[in-house]
């Protein structure tokens, strides 16, 4: 929810005659991995709205240097798009971030003060005079960092210095999910690209299932959940699809391996396998999930029958070793930018269980917001009520002023 209430900042980069080449209009969140006293943290923080365009922007002169917009905030942070052109195309061909490990304000009590360095490639891009416009959310993994592009327009290459009535959308947004009647448990959606969307139905929450995994000391991990797994995919016609899956449970084979740091649960449903790999952190005597490895075959329009993803830098689904996680809320855990896993009504533990029982359980974030919000409504109301009775009273007190009893 952070980030639709994140307002989107503005940024211009001008040559040496005051002439504009790149706009941009963009909501931009951060998450980075870091250490603090031997232990993994994360810092979760959007671009500020005080950013502000870098000297090191650039118009780029001809074929000597292209165009750059380098946007810095904080205690010596920045953030580089780099742009390139190709025949009728251009592109963010370099997205780099720079971060102060040493800023304390969003780094808390980290344990090294250097500023880091990471970059990836990209897919935006857009055709010559015309702007790029995507509303939805684009996911850049990198090591260490994780960034999320939201509401961006962009443009560079600019010829009039303002934005060109024409655009490019991207393939996020592109891709439209109508629906289809399931006879089966796999249901595959595809883009209609020259009309509107039809109105669209929500596929079903998949059902919840039970699994485990046996080690030498018994039970080591306990889970309950339904999955869903949620793929986006590169169609032959070089449009985009996007596949969804629910696992059934009775047709879901699960398997595993653990030791005492940790923990693998295989889960595999026709020709699709989830792995989730779950590790101990010992000093903080936490279990978390660790990373999340998917493999698949997708429909047969698919440029690329064959997918896999991985993701082995995350701290999902974390609770004290003896105790569960649970949320019943939908968790969505980010694989890359064209994979998600969709958990629904999870709860897991790992590592220390007590026969085939969970332990104490400990809420997720999301369901502890949904309780507050009732409880915060609640308190409101009985407020109100207060106040009108308070007023009640002062004015039926005050009907009774100038009169004397008999």
């Amino acid at each position: 929810m952070l980030g639709f209430l994140q307002a989107s900042s503005s940024f211009e980069v001008k040559d040496s005659s005051g002439k504009i080449c790149i706009i941009a209009n963009l909501t931009v969140a951060f998450s980075v991995e870091y250490k603090s006293s031997g232990q993994k943290e994360f810092a979760h923080f959007f671009l500020p709205q005080n950013a502000a365009v870098e000297p090191q922007s650039s118009c780029g002169e001809g074929n000597a240097s292209h165009p750059v917009l380098v946007l810095g905030f904080g205690a010596g942070h920045s953030l580089s798009l780099n742009f390139s052109e190709d025949a009728d195309k251009y592109q963010v061909e370099e997205l780099a971030f720079h971060y102060n490990l040493s800023d304390a304000t969003l780094f808390h009590n980290s344990t090294a003060g250097e500023v880091k360095r990471v970059s990836h490639k990209t897919t935006i891009q857009a055709h010559m005079g015309t702007k790029y416009r995507c509303i939805s959310s684009k996911h850049v993994n990198m090591k260490n960092v994780n960034i999320t592009f939201s509401n961006v327009t962009l443009e560079a290459y600019l010829k009039n210095g303002t934005f060109s009535m024409n655009e490019t959308e991207c393939a996020e947004d592109m891709v439209s999910t109508t629906a289809v009647v399931p006879t089966t448990p796999k249901q595959t959606t595809s883009q209609v690209p020259t009309t509107s969307p039809a109105p669209t139905a929500s596929p079903p929450d998949p059902t919840v299932g039970k699994y485990n995994v046996t080690g030498p000391n018994g039970t080591c991990v306990l889970a309950y959940m339904g999955l869903q797994l949620n793929i986006t995919y590169l169609k032959k016609d070089e449009k985009m699809g996007l596949d969804l899956l629910n696992f059934v449970p009775q047709n879901t084979t699960s398997s595993g391996t653990c030791d005492n740091t940790s923990a693998f649960l295989n889960l595999t449903f026709e020709k699709t396998r989830v792995i989730f790999h779950f590790a101990l952190n010992a000093s903080a005597e936490k279990f978390f999930l660790q990373g999340v490895n998917v493999s698949t075959t997708l429909p047969s329009e698919a440029k690329v029958p064959k997918f896999e993803a991985s993701n082995n830098s995350m701290s999902e689904l974390r609770a004290t070793v003896g105790n569960s996680y649970k949320c019943s809320a939908e968790e969505n855990l980010q694989v890359t930018d064209k994979a998600l896993v969709n958990v629904f009504n999870v709860q897991v533990q790992v590592f220390k269980i007590d026969g085939d029982k969970f332990g104490a359980v400990e809420e997720c974030q999301l369901d502890e917001n949904n309780m507050l919000i009732p409880i915060i409504v609640g308190a409101a109301l009985a407020g109100l009520v207060l106040i009108v009775l308070i007023a009640y009273l002062i004015g039926r007190k005050r009907s009774h002023a100038g009169y004397q009893t008999i």
